[in-house]
């Protein structure tokens, strides 16, 4: 589990990184405003007047109340290139896992004491007539060893 948490770490770092320095730098060229993260909506107003053109931090620096939109989208599109690239990676994996166990676990095993069910691919007994996990019925092995 520590290896997932530290492999997910790095993904985000990187994933953040994509988004804030490739993707957003032309995103927010399109959209007529150099930098994103500073795109904002003032709520209430600060202790003095902002300029127009001002950043996030001089609002936030004026005590105006913000909303950022700018980098809510930001964070969004992390978290999506995020879940994309797990995504793909657990289906890898378990694509993999899947082939080994055809590969390993062929039908003419007799000294098997346990089978895979084939709609949730747990593993269970092979004297079971029903799979614990799912409830569904499981072919019986005639001659379990």
């Amino acid at each position: 589990m520590a290896i997932g948490f530290t492999v997910g770490a790095a993904i985000t770092t990187v994933a953040k990184s994509l988004v804030n320095d490739i993707i957003m730098p032309p995103v927010g060229l399109v959209l007529g405003k150099t930098d994103l993260s500073n795109m904002y909506f003032v709520l209430k107003e600060g202790n003095k007047q902002l300029a127009d053109g001002a950043t996030l931090q001089d609002a936030q620096t004026v005590g105006a109340v913000t909303m950022n939109i700018g980098m809510f989208i930001n964070h969004a599109l992390a978290f999506a290139l995020v879940a994309m690239v797990m995504f793909v990676f657990i289906r890898a994996v378990s694509r993999v896992e899947r082939e080994l166990d055809d590969h390993f676990n062929k039908d003419g095993d007799t000294n098997a004491s346990s089978k895979k069910c084939r709609f949730c691919r747990s593993t269970v007994d092979i004297q079971a007539s029903r799979c614990p996990y799912c409830t569904s019925e499981l072919e019986q092995v005639l001659n379990p060893g």
